[in-house]
């Protein structure tokens, strides 16, 4: 039985470094060598494959560079150790609900979605921290992330770290860019390939983003800057030229993403009508001329019959028909020429029936506040959800909306990593209840302090009180996303969706690290004794194996009583997971044998279950007087290896 440590790969977030080598070495295997730290890229190699030109490592190249971004993409690439701890009880409907909402730094999160979520979602919004010259809560620390992040939430001693990205601090730009810089490396693998990306943002740092999200995603994979109208007034005392707009970069993951239309209004559709009752339905007359010269256009030159008066009827000197003749005769012929009421018209028109309507319009670059909303429209949408102002700075339902319609069809996942007021979430259930889709969404969002002394705080801090909830900015995402949901249902008698939502928090890994205490070496080894942290439950531990392994955070679990102990069936038996604390010589025999029973019954997919992996405590196994017993593991393990579940580990 092979133990998981917390160095095992199973017990941390992807290795993307190991990921790239590998496709590096099936793409070109001669590049692939050892170097001092084991396996490594030969650059050399590198540069006879595709010519000493092709590559460079010189400072003078195109593209933007500041200081930190070579320790932003490494940090990117560094795995996480950490871990997503269930609670149920901060969820709704948590036996049922596919929606997630996960509360933790968003670069760790990210990190640890990777098995899980690797080319699976389809919309990634987000709405990052403005680069205002105030402070952003986002100093990623290479180190040790996960400690950082527990002080600097407050749930650890060590105080509240939060940088001050001022102008006069010398790193403006540079502090906005490393915090963007590994999250947009990180969220780019989650998409799928018919992906897209929609980030806001203002003037401040467009043209930056710009050039990072091409250097990530492709230059050719950008799609467009919009414009949306964020204010439908400017302030008479705006001392400069009033800024009425925010920006929409869109990136698509690859050619494969297809957009989708926006709905036609009503009033392109009253063009449409059928006074003839044509039995091909509603049409419209459309334009039979061109602009084009006859000397441009010969063929296109021609006369055609009036059907009334008989006349030969041609276009203008200046213009031509839009059709060749042969094309012409085949239109007159279809019926669908039309001359006006009573045949008046002295030129003829062409039917264009509404069913060839291309059934949507065409997503514009420029976003109006009729259209996707303002600010002063989302302030109003939280405060009369809330009860009362709590976000300082939310965005409009209709917003979020316009992105839905163009990149996230009705099955889709929807991501958002900055979720702040949950307008993603939101819009996302809105959308679901008004044409019955089934989409999902996974929101991240940093539990940031809050503090009544701070006066753009103040509100929010108190409103936290008044729930009886710690005072941070999760917990009113989450307050608003219950609301949400209950408004969603009650806005729509009929629909019977999802509105719950999964909560999970960032943790340190339940796996516990070695870390020798070099002055008593005898109480680290009776520390290490077990391998699982102390008061972690059994959720904790098997939530950890979802997401090491790979698996959907909301994929079924079924759990049954095997002689006498708990045995976890996740994702239809791909996970087998007995965690019980003590497992006696005595039950190994029948505890297999009900395992194996199981799993037969469930046949998950997989010759023999091969795929199947069977995980149990390693403390468990222990002897009438405490000592481990290695027996019983091993005769455990060696029976279920025997009925063909053959990825037999221990914690």
């Amino acid at each position: 039985m092979e133990k998981l440590t917390a160095a095992s790969p199973e017990a941390q977030s992807a290795d993307l470094v190991a990921a790239n080598i590998e496709q590096l070495k099936a793409l070109f295997p001669e590049l692939i060598t050892e170097g001092a730290d084991g396996v490594a890229v030969n650059v050399d190699v590198l540069k006879a494959l595709v010519g000493d030109a092709s590559v460079t490592d010189a400072d003078e190249k195109y593209g933007l560079n500041w200081h930190g971004k070579r320790r932003a993409r490494q940090l990117a690439l560094t795995p996480s150790t950490g871990t997503l701890r269930p609670c149920p009880e901060d969820s709704v409907d948590w036996d049922t609900t596919r929606n997630l909402m996960i509360e933790g730094d968003n670069l760790e999160v990210l990190k640890l979605l990777q098995k899980s979520y690797a080319g699976k979602v389809k919309l990634i919004y987000i709405d990052p921290p403005y680069n205002t010259g105030k402070d952003f809560v986002y100093p990623d620390n290479f180190q040790d992330n996960i400690k950082n992040y527990l002080e600097l939430t407050g749930q650890v001693e060590g105080g509240q770290k939060i940088s001050s990205n001022t102008e006069s601090s010398g790193r403006f730009h540079t502090d906005w860019l490393n915090m963007m810089y590994p999250r947009l490396k990180l969220a780019r693998n989650l998409l799928r390939e018919d992906g897209a990306l929609f980030l806001t943002l203002d003037d401040t740092e467009v043209a930056n983003m710009r050039r990072i999200g091409d250097e990530v995603f492709g230059e050719e994979n950008f799609l467009a800057n919009v414009v949306w109208q964020k204010k439908y007034a400017v302030a008479n005392d705006d001392p400069g030229i009033g800024v009425m707009h925010d920006h929409v970069l869109v990136y698509r993951k690859s050619d494969a993403f297809v957009r989708g239309l926006l709905p036609r209004t009503d009033e392109q559709n009253a063009r449409y009508s059928n006074p003839d009752n044509d039995p091909r339905g509603e049409w419209a007359s459309d334009n039979y001329v061109s602009n084009k010269s006859k000397d441009e256009r010969p063929t296109l030159w021609y006369a055609i019959r009036h059907p009334l008066t008989g006349e030969d009827v041609w276009p203008e000197e200046h213009a031509v028909w839009r059709y060749s003749q042969e094309k012409h005769l085949e239109i007159e012929r279809e019926g669908r020429l039309y001359w006006g009421p009573n045949q008046s018209y002295r030129k003829p028109r062409l039917k264009r029936y509404l069913k060839e309507v291309q059934q949507g319009i065409v997503p514009p670059t420029w976003w109006t506040f009729e259209d996707c909303g303002h600010n002063d429209e989302a302030q109003k949408e939280t405060s009369a959800l809330l009860g009362q102002k709590v976000f300082s700075t939310p965005k409009p339902l209709r917003l979020v909306q316009r992105m839905l319609t163009i990149a996230a069809p009705k099955d889709a996942i929807v991501l958002d990593f900055f979720a702040g007021s949950g307008a993603t979430a939101h819009a996302t259930l809105k959308a679901n209840a008004e044409d019955q889709g089934s989409r999902r969404y996974i929101v991240v969002q940093l539990p940031e302090p809050l503090s009544a002394d701070n006066n753009d705080q103040k509100s929010a801090a108190l409103f936290c009180d008044q729930l009886g909830k710690p005072r941070n900015i999760a917990e009113l995402t989450k307050e608003r996303l219950r609301r949400a949901g209950v408004k969603v249902k009650a806005d729509n008698a009929l629909f019977v969706g999802d509105t719950g939502f999964r909560v999970f928090k960032l943790d340190t890994s339940n796996i516990r690290a070695w870390n020798p205490k070099s002055h008593d070496l005898e109480a680290t080894l009776f520390d290490h004794q077990d391998h699982l942290l102390e008061g972690r439950s059994e959720a904790d531990v098997l939530y950890e194996l979802l997401l090491k392994l790979g698996l959907d955070l909301c994929v079924p679990i079924e759990k049954r009583r095997i002689e006498g102990l708990d045995v976890h069936a996740v994702g239809g038996g791909v996970l087998l997971a007995c965690l019980a604390e003590k497992i006696t010589r005595e039950q190994v025999e029948p505890l297999a044998q009900g395992i194996i029973a199981w799993h037969k019954v469930l046949a998950p997919a997989g010759p023999a279950g091969r795929e199947s992996t069977c995980v149990f405590r390693d403390s468990a196994f222990q002897t009438a007087t405490g000592e481990a017993d290695d027996v019983a593991k091993t005769n455990l393990a060696a029976i279920l290896e025997q009925h063909g579940i053959q990825n037999v580990r221990s914690l």
